[in-house]
């Protein structure tokens, strides 16, 4: 993740899934409730991307920001064509903020998680160590005695973070914070062996 600037803290405010048309736009995932304040021309990002990307350590500049066929999509500055936005693709978009700021409904900053209790059923089942950020989704890192739990930091599996309280609460699945006893499958059970689709 990249690092915030003295006296700022930094705010993960998209990222980009795949390029779009051929002069250089982008489809952005959205991970703020304004995005047309966020992204207005001008406004300037820093990337989260592998150290082998030819963008590590670099910003970039919104140059244009529009709805097309209701999807967020944006254009930066120096990205003129579609083989440039292609190696941006899966970068994460981060965005000083100033301290005064008032936060986003839903966003909140790494350093007002860690530390959290992790309730589940009303029980303590552990703290927040760290936020770890990946392309696909944020994964909580518990501390749940000696060992650390991943926890997927989505609505389904963490309906609730109240800061004030010093609690988040999770609805993990079953085998996530213990370990399942081994069950042998019934005979004859016609669902053994089914995978659960995801919604």
């Amino acid at each position: 993740m990249a690092t915030p600037r003295a006296g700022r803290t930094q705010l993960r405010v998209g990222r980009l899934l795949k390029a779009h048309g051929l002069k250089g736009a982008l489809k952005v995932e959205l991970y703020t409730d304004d995005p047309d304040r966020r992204f207005a021309p001008g406004a300037s990002f820093t990337l989260q991307v592998p150290e082998t990307s030819s963008w590590h350590g670099k910003s970039v500049t919104v140059r244009e920001f529009k709805w097309m066929n209701g999807h967020p999509v944006v254009f930066l500055e120096g990205v003129d064509d579609r083989t440039q936005a292609e190696t941006l693709v899966r970068a994460i978009l981060w965005i000083d903020q100033d301290q005064d700021e008032p936060a986003e409904p839903d966003a909140w900053y790494d350093h007002q998680l860690v530390g959290l209790d992790v309730v589940r059923d009303g029980v303590v089942v552990g703290t927040v160590a760290r936020v770890d950020h990946f392309p696909a989704q944020d994964l909580l890192i518990v501390k749940a005695g000696d060992r650390e739990v991943m926890v997927p930091f989505v609505a389904a599996i963490v309906p609730e973070v109240d800061v004030a309280a010093g609690r988040i609460v999770v609805t993990p699945p079953a085998g996530l914070f213990e370990e399942l006893p081994d069950e042998p499958a019934a005979a004859g059970d016609e669902r053994a062996g089914e995978t659960a689709r995801e919604d």
